[in-house]
């Protein structure tokens, strides 16, 4: 089976995504097939999605579900139901050992493997499939069984990888007796490292401090107390361009640690309220080429003008500035604007100090803004009227429950200037707020009750059931989600041009 045959296969590329059925059941026919797609494309980068469990109601969207049986669309995935005997079963089942095991044997050069909900897999079968594919550069894994013993083998095994991204690792369960995870030989090569919502993320110490190449580290959701481990990351790890810390008990002391970077360029400090003006001051003074800087302040009021203006001092190579339940004035935007000539993207969300005069200090100072982002803010239709003759280079403005600015004030805005692109939804507000695995905030709201007195994050109480543990986890760290016009704006914004590998070529 030629790679032609496949249109959602790009050339050079391996990409199949493998349900429980497929695998179990997989026929020498199947088998062929994959192994033919691996070699007779000779691929650089071979990729496989094991995504599982896959739900047995038959309403997994077609393009999920590849052909790697046949020619043209596949095997109907109810026949396959049926032949199996599976069509009344109502269970989820999962990926195992043996059909990791068997994509290993077949698929050696694998590049990318993307691992969800394979509770059946564990550390034994993650060890066969490291030794077997040595080559892997990428591994992404959520919510599956194995531990430290499976996450060692493939760090001990791949000499490559360069990406790792962890969530939920239900194979490790005890905070104070987990088995350290690295370095491993994989720490050589390592550039990215993403860990979400883990007990015991600190138990990835080894490996992150090892990581000497490391250039993004992102850390969201993850217990314990960070302040001591990041502070020996900054000084091990020098090369670090990004980091993002979200809903983590980090304070000033972390952020001291992170001044270290020197080369840091992106900052994401998301619903991290024991972080203050102090932090952040340390971190301008030394981080001076800080190109991207997102705040969440949970309007806990711990960063406001002070670090603002540190920042707007010693960053004069930043671009992008999100703040979220932040109070900036006038003070502080007029520094940020006169001192920070290359400022092109701006949102400030949830700000109650951000009003008609905070918009025409921006409109009137801030060169070369290109699009701006305003949000559940004071502001009128006077502040709209100030944009219709400021920022010359302004291409898009997006308003959103600024209860102020009526439609015939866009109106008035895009009349005045046809060729901004301007973007109002003046619902209410909203009473929830997350933010986005990718670091970008979601929905501003107030913070629990205790944000506003910052309290250490107690240890976890680990139960005997994973489903127990889930529920603990998300009950203690607050998780809630969403999508909003930030996260889109961002995504928009950033076109791909936040990759650490890029950043020093923007």
């Amino acid at each position: 089976m030629w790679v032609s045959d496949y249109p959602f296969i790009r050339e050079g590329e391996f990409c199949a995504t493998l349900s429980e059925w497929s695998l179990s059941k997989f026929s020498s026919a199947a088998v062929s097939t994959v192994s033919q797609l691996r070699w007779r494309s000779l691929p650089v980068r071979s990729k496989v999605i094991v995504d599982g469990p896959v739900s047995f109601d038959g309403r997994r969207p077609k393009q999920s579900q590849p052909s790697i049986e046949g020619q043209n669309n596949g095997p109907d995935l109810s026949d396959a139901r049926r032949r199996n005997g599976c069509a009344s079963d109502n269970h989820h089942r999962c990926i195992g050992d043996e059909a990791l095991i068997l994509i290993s044997l077949r698929c050696r050069n694998l590049t990318r493997l993307k691992l969800r909900t394979c509770r059946e897999l564990t550390d034994a079968g993650m060890a066969a499939f490291a030794k077997n594919c040595k080559g892997l550069k990428k591994l992404s894994c959520g919510s599956c069984a194995f531990g430290a013993k499976g996450m060692n083998a493939v760090l001990d095994n791949c000499s490559s990888l360069e990406e790792l991204s962890v969530k939920r690792l239900r194979g490790i369960t005890d905070v104070a007796a987990a088995e350290p995870i690295g370095p491993g030989v994989a720490a050589a090569s390592l550039k990215t490292i993403c860990l979400k919502e883990l007990y015991n993320g600190q138990c990835f110490g080894p490996l992150i401090i090892g990581a000497k190449k490391l250039r993004t580290l992102k850390l969201f959701r993850c217990s314990g107390d960070w302040d001591k481990l990041l502070q020996v990351i900054a000084d091990r790890v020098t090369g670090m361009v990004e980091i993002h810390l979200e809903r983590l008990q980090v304070s000033d002391l972390g952020l001291a640690g992170i001044s270290n970077s020197l080369d840091l360029e992106i900052l994401h400090l998301v619903k991290t309220p024991e972080c203050t003006n102090s932090g952040l001051v340390a971190v301008a003074e030394r981080c001076k080429l800080l190109r991207k800087l997102h705040i969440d302040g949970w309007k806990a009021n711990r960063i406001s003008d002070e670090g603002l203006v540190a920042i707007a001092k010693s960053c004069p190579n930043l671009q992008e500035l999100v703040l979220i339940g932040v109070n900036p004035t006038l003070v502080s935007l007029e520094m940020l604007a006169s001192n920070c000539q290359n400022l092109e993207r701006l949102a400030l969300c949830g700000s109650d100090t951000v009003g008609d005069a905070e918009i025409s200090c921006i409109a009137g100072k801030c060169i070369a803004l290109k699009k701006l982002c305003i949000k559940s803010c004071p502001v009128s239709d006077n502040g709209l009227e100030a944009l219709g003759g400021g920022c010359p280079n302004l291409v898009k403005v997006k308003v959103k429950k600024c209860r102020g600015v009526t439609p015939e004030g866009a109106e008035w805005l895009r009349a005045s200037r046809p060729s901004l692109a301007v973007n109002l939804d003046t619902c209410e507000p909203e009473q929830d707020a997350s933010a986005s695995d990718g670091g970008a905030q979601d929905n501003v709201a107030e913070p629990p009750a205790a944000a506003a007195a910052p309290a250490q994050v107690p240890a976890p109480n680990i139960g005997s059931s994973s489903a127990g543990r889930s529920a603990s986890f998300k009950s203690r760290l607050g998780l809630l989600s969403g999508r909003s016009i930030v996260a889109s704006t961002l995504r928009r914004w950033s076109g791909g041009n936040s990759s650490s590998s890029s950043s020093r070529g923007e």
